[in-house]
């Protein structure tokens, strides 16, 4: 393995914060990774299950979607952490 790597983030999908499941995912990542953590998450859609079976980008395929709003937060996010 490359010693050299570093963690820049961790990104938690497919996640569903209603349930007790998504809640304590949440708790243990944040736990272990700490400030690791992106504050994005990209929870369940399905317009984002949708858009690679029709060969598209969610920005592209459903721009409006609640899919395409996160994943554009997180790249502000990206870029804002540096």
């Amino acid at each position: 393995m490359n010693q050299d790597l570093k963690i820049e983030g961790v990104l938690l999908t497919m996640l569903d914060a209603r349930t007790n499941l998504g809640l304590q995912v949440i708790e243990e990542v944040k736990k272990y990774f700490q400030d690791k953590v992106y504050k994005t998450v990209i929870p369940r859609n399905v317009r984002l299950s949708e858009a690679p079976s029709h060969g598209e980008p969610i920005i592209i395929y459903d721009p409006k979607s609640r899919g395409a709003e996160v994943y554009l937060d997180l790249a502000k996010e990206v870029v804002a952490n540096g």
